[in-house]
């Protein structure tokens, strides 16, 4: 059993779909189960819908619209008739979008927008496994709501390992070509959950951990892992091979080609994983498993947009002791705000953070009742694993510097 997951710019249009077909015909699509995120910047468009149903209503259907019209040239691309019952089924989960606007009544941000923004990935699978029937590769499309359980905290929801290991092992045909959604899972409700952004990795690797699966690829638009995002800087490196432990830290730190929570589930069956080219299926691309040494060395940079500085210091110059850290970690864990690096001193305590879920302010006015505050938005946290004297210089030319940490291989910096 081998698992293939492709990501939404691996199926941003027809000829994406079409590239897909090809890669499964030149490593063969036996005994394989394919996860495919929404088609391009679906998910991004969806978030624009649900805003609109909060926020400005008179935008809402023509935002809809928007999304179906995308995917309807995809479907014109692919399919000779417009009479065959693929648009018919794609046309459906839209009146199923629309319905669940006309009955909602819950004012839950979270609640609604795991149920609507999984409408991605469920068009974009069906459409796959249609064009794939249509070309003669017979295979089987699964809704993985029934088969992914988990807990009702939406945006980010934690997996029911039990329920969904006999669900899988249960209800998976393992001798076919199956094809399902990423990032999409069900509640004790079956209201549909997500299992944070970019959680299709996640996906692929729990159904290779659930059916000890030979490994799990992920096809991307690079060439595997990279030692840097090439987006932000110059001359990053393909690395040949890495250790899940070195990829953990990576993807820990915010490496953004391999999802945090993915790497978990393969290393403890030691289920081996690829990121590779979908461009260039043959090409080796990166291995992650068991014993693999980083290859080659050199150093690794990660960066985080958009982050918060928070400063703390008591009011009366005391120490900041157990007490009141423990204190902190409360509220940052009762806003929902994710913590990235942290630093203390007797009377200072530092945190960088995500503010994912918009709840700064109130955190603030917490805090600010007990501590002198000042903050700093939309700082970058930059990390550097196995770094060297002459990668800091350079990292740090032209910022401002608000705080630095390091350890034995890893530094984090952050500037303004």
């Amino acid at each position: 059993m081998r698992i293939f997951k492709f990501g939404g710019a691996s199926v941003k249009d027809a000829e994406g779909v079409k590239n897909l077909v090809k890669v499964l015909s030149e490593t063969g699509h036996d005994n394989m189960l394919v996860v495919v995120s929404a088609m391009g910047k679906t998910t991004n468009a969806l978030e624009k819908v649900i805003y609109n149903y909060f926020d400005n209503t008179k935008e809402l259907q023509s935002s809809i619209q928007d999304i179906k019209k995308f995917h309807n040239a995809i479907l014109l691309d692919l399919f000779d008739s417009d009479n065959h019952p693929i648009f018919t089924q794609v046309e459906d989960f839209f009146k199923d979008l629309t319905t669940f606007f006309n009955r909602n009544k819950s004012p839950d941000y979270n609640y609604v927008y795991d149920q609507v923004v999984g409408y991605g990935e469920l068009v974009s699978t069906i459409i796959v496994s249609a064009y794939l029937n249509e070309i003669g590769i017979k295979n089987n499309w699964l809704d993985v709501r029934e088969f992914i359980k988990t807990d009702n905290y939406y945006r980010n929801a934690k997996i029911d390992w039990k329920t969904t290991q006999q669900l899988i092992s249960k209800g998976i045909k393992t001798n076919q070509l199956n094809i399902t959604q990423g990032f999409l899972g069900s509640d004790s409700n079956n209201f549909t959950t997500t299992l944070g952004r970019e959680g299709s990795d996640y996906t692929a690797a729990v159904f290779a951990y659930c059916l000890n699966a030979n490994n799990v690829t992920i096809w991307k638009d690079v060439p595997g892992v990279l030692n840097a995002d090439p987006r932000y800087f110059e001359n990053a490196q393909l690395l040949n091979q890495i250790s899940y432990r070195e990829a953990i830290e990576l993807a820990f730190y915010g490496a953004s080609v391999i999802h945090p929570k993915t790497l978990q589930p393969l290393q403890q069956k030691e289920i081996p994983l690829f990121v590779k080219s979908f461009l260039n299926p043959k090409d080796a691309g990166t291995c992650v498993g068991k014993g693999k040494t980083l290859e080659p060395m050199t150093p690794c940079f990660i960066v985080r947009k958009n982050q918060v500085l928070i400063e703390l210091s008591s009011l009366d110059f005391s120490f900041i002791v157990e007490e009141n850290i423990s204190e902190i970690f409360n509220l940052l864990h009762l806003y929902k705000m994710k913590v990235d690096v942290i630093q203390n001193s007797a009377i200072s305590f530092s945190v960088c953070v995500d503010n994912n879920y918009n709840n700064l302010d109130k955190l603030l006015l917490h805090l600010k009742a007990k501590f002198k505050v000042t903050f700093h938005k939309n700082v970058a946290l930059y990390t550097i694993r196995h770094y060297t004297k002459n990668a800091i210089e350079q990292l740090e030319e032209n910022k401002t510097v608000l705080l630095k940490q390091i350890y034995n291989e890893t530094v984090q910096i952050v500037t303004k």
